[in-house]
């Protein structure tokens, strides 16, 4: 029986990573994942790497570093993943709008973050097909984005030349502890068993079956989003652009409520758009708990599709190509679980990132090298709060 240093459990990004940091640092590692390399909710994402969405604090400072550490990642990988830095656009309808958005605006400049606010001509000069009564905009400069699936293969091909070894098209069938409740060994559906002392559940919204094969409740769920993707036409916007009320309870404003349809209120609809190597875009988004049915919905489509144009009229002469859903790994708090459990020695969990798995990926691996190794990963967070605040015992 061969053993492991540590064992991961599931193939996206976020496991991705967390393969490449710890194998960088001389572990020896196996990775399994029930399908291939990307094949969930990696697979139906957009690639966005924010501060954009974040309250101003602990959240933006973990995106921060995040960011930073892609800038890292960009010069030690060895495949293109259409990695761009072009930052957002959060787009104001109204003047409520507006002054939530200058206080933010304030608070994130006074902690050293770039962006600015952006008056009517402004945001009209930089976006010419915007819709004439969009008032201004947030212009964030560090925002940046990659192509999902080819970075988290550009992680996995790096990892495996550090020796990782990848168990893809397997399951977990359990987790085996010792006589003292510490982890032994991983039994994988062929019936091949893997010992090691260390586990870690990156698998997602499937986090909390992997959670249950210890004991753990793990209060995860999936929450569907939809994208439409456009043919391959002409510039309509130049980098990410977002509505900004879609914010505002995030920012400050929880009794505000935008001027919209019941429909596009019902599935969570809001205007995102974000162009693509490929000459054409994305557009989304939509939040709905369904369980884990990721089946496409016309009326979702139709919602995404009218929100579009409401900001750029434009659009409503570009056809839709396809369509997508997957499954967000959600948590109440908005935040990860990145974390050691304490009544089972060497079971870790890293998932529950929501809509920032690709933004919080690198992030996410220093940390749990941390939690595992116990060395300095040499990041400027205060790891000793990071680690309290995503840990598996602030449900308790």
């Amino acid at each position: 029986m061969i053993k492991y240093d540590a064992v991961i459990v599931g193939g996206g990004v976020i496991g991705s990573c967390i393969s490449y940091y710890l194998t960088e640092a001389g572990l020896k590692v196996a990775l399994v994942e029930k399908g291939d390399i990307a094949s969930g909710t990696t697979s139906s994402c957009d690639g966005n790497i924010l501060i954009s969405d974040k309250k101003p604090g602990f959240d933006t400072d973990l995106a921060a570093v995040s960011q930073n550490l892609f800038e890292e990642l960009d010069q030690k990988l060895d495949y293109e993943y259409d990695y761009t830095k072009k930052g957002s656009l959060y787009l104001i309808e109204s003047q409520e709008e507006w002054s939530v958005a200058e206080q933010f605006v304030k608070e994130q400049t006074a902690n050293g973050y770039a962006m600015r606010m952006l008056d009517y001509d402004q945001v009209h000069r930089d976006e010419p097909l915007l819709a004439d009564d969009i008032i201004g905009g947030i212009e964030i400069e560090t925002d940046a984005a990659v192509y999902p699936m080819a970075f988290t293969y550009s992680l996995i091909d790096k990892a495996c030349k550090n020796g990782l070894k990848l168990y893809n098209y397997n399951s977990v069938e359990d987790i085996i502890l010792d006589t003292k409740g510490q982890i032994e060994s991983v039994l994988l559906s062929g019936g091949e068993k893997i010992r090691t002392t260390n586990v870690i559940n990156a698998a997602g919204v499937w986090a909390p079956e992997i959670g249950q094969m210890v004991d753990l409740d793990i209060p995860i769920q999936p929450r569907q989003g939809q994208i439409l993707v456009a043919e391959r036409t002409r510039q309509v916007g130049k980098r990410k652009i977002v509505e900004f009320g879609y914010m505002m309870a995030k920012f400050g404003s929880k009794n505000y409520k935008r001027d919209i349809h019941p429909i596009l209120e019902k599935y969570g609809i809001a205007f995102v758009f974000e162009p693509t190597a490929a000459d054409n875009f994305l557009i989304g988004s939509s939040r709905q708990f369904v369980n884990f049915d990721n089946r496409i919905s016309i009326e979702v489509m139709k919602g995404l599709a009218a929100r579009a144009i409401r900001f750029f009229p434009s659009m409503k002469d570009i056809n839709v190509i396809r369509a997508y859903a997957g499954l967000r790994p959600y948590v109440n708090d908005h935040f990860p679980i990145v974390s050691a459990v304490e009544n089972v020695p060497g079971f870790y969990i890293a998932a529950g990132h929501e809509g920032d798995g690709i933004g919080l990926a690198p992030i996410t691996g220093k940390l749990v090298e941390h939690l595992i190794i116990g060395n300095d990963i040499n990041i400027p967070l205060d790891l000793d709060f990071a680690v309290q605040k995503l840990s598996f015992n602030r449900f308790f």
